[in-house]
């Protein structure tokens, strides 16, 4: 696959990926303000930190696939 391709991948869907660790993060908070048991809003939060992170890396990723597309394939004017 040639690292447009994966730029163009990774890019989107990192940033979904953040988006929607945000809105777990923000879950498990909620869940730990009304009082819920402590042993389900932070495997909660720890599962919301996991999916916000990949998104991070993901996003991470296509940044690089991106510096190799122009260093590699683009071509030179």
């Amino acid at each position: 696959m040639k690292h447009k391709t994966k730029w163009l991948i990774f890019a989107p869907v990192g940033l979904l990926t953040v988006g929607t660790g945000a809105c777990l993060i923000n879950w498990a908070g909620e869940l730990k303000s009304k009082g819920v048991a402590p042993t389900k809003w932070v495997s909660a939060g720890t599962a919301a930190l996991v999916v916000f992170n990949a998104g991070l890396s993901m996003f991470g990723q296509s940044i690089i696939e991106k510096v190799l597309h122009e260093v590699r394939e683009k071509p030179t004017e």
